[in-house]
């Protein structure tokens, strides 16, 4: 109920605040517009299956409908483009997924292993497009995208690779401010389930990440999804960007999936609501380098 009004957060904001006209709209002309909107529920539906495959595969069962759990992953959906970072869509999943009987160590190692996927492919998707921008002439933005990857991929490589070997647990200054803000029993509590769901999560870490584990057959193929997914999200930029004309120069599917990963990273920032405003922001910067465009407005 919080998220479905929550999502129109960002597009109320584009409306007051952009410059963008119902001309500019129907400029983009129906069929562009049909085939850019289904290469985005394409992305998003794929992400979906990747979610159910993960619940199958690491759980050992569906814990729910393949509709009901497709929903909720696209429920989720809305809320990671309404918080910073995208971090409140994984936090829904794994409520869904203990209420559903689903450990939370175990709820949470599905969603962290969703994490890892899009932080493997993004962050390499990222140093390649930041590479490329540098190429081409784009050292700022070229720099930024690649400095904001490396230390990504780094931490949760890390983190993957500390679970791996020894149970993990709350840094105690976060245990005491959680305990002087909740005082008492509650606070405890929390302390005590939060420990122990990371130590669950850090056993299936070193079940799962050994080279004779079934598991990294299973990973792969979630990054194989993953892969797919931004290709979609690269294919609807370029059918937008190749419809409106406006004096751009054609964008290849290469160029666009450059753009849009390099947009991906800088709206990882935990400054807007889903990367609003970084993501458009990175993707004028990033293309303007390659066409030369002027303004914001040409995008």
């Amino acid at each position: 109920m919080i998220a479905i009004p929550a999502s129109i957060v960002p597009l109320v904001l584009m409306v007051l605040f952009t410059h963008v006209t119902l001309e500019d709209l129907l400029s983009v002309g129906i069929i562009p517009f049909i085939l850019s909107s289904a290469a985005v529920m394409g992305r998003v539906l794929l992400q979906a299956y990747r979610f159910k495959y993960f619940i199958r595969k690491f759980i050992g069962h569906d814990v729910s409908t393949t509709s009901k759990t497709i929903s909720a992953r696209l429920g989720s959906e809305f809320v990671s483009q309404t918080t910073p970072s995208y971090i409140g869509g994984e936090i829904v999943r794994i409520a869904w997924l203990t209420k559903r009987g689903v450990p939370p160590g175990r709820a949470a190692w599905i969603t962290t292993i969703e994490i890892i996927s899009d932080v493997f492919v993004g962050t390499i998707l990222g140093v390649i497009s930041g590479i490329f921008a540098v190429i081409n002439g784009g050292y700022l933005i070229g720099s930024i995208v690649i400095l904001l990857s490396i230390p990504t991929f780094a931490f949760w490589f890390l983190l993957v690779f500390f679970s791996a070997k020894k149970n993990l647990r709350l840094p105690s200054f976060v245990e005491k401010i959680i305990q002087k803000v909740l005082r008492g029993e509650k606070g405890r509590n929390i302390v005590r389930s939060t420990n122990t769901a990371i130590a669950d999560l850090c056993l299936m870490s070193r079940e799962n990440f050994t080279p004779s584990s079934s598991a990294m057959k299973t990973f792969a193929i979630g990054i194989a999804i993953t892969v797919v997914a931004f290709v979609l999200q690269g294919i609807s930029f370029m059918v937008l960007v190749n419809a409106v004309g406006n004096g751009i120069p054609p964008l290849g599917l290469f160029d666009s999936l450059m753009a849009t990963s390099a947009s991906t990273v800088l709206a990882t920032v935990p400054i807007t609501l889903g990367g609003s405003g970084l993501a458009e922001l990175g993707i004028w910067a990033y293309v303007a380098n390659l066409n030369s465009i002027p303004t914001l407005e040409d995008i």
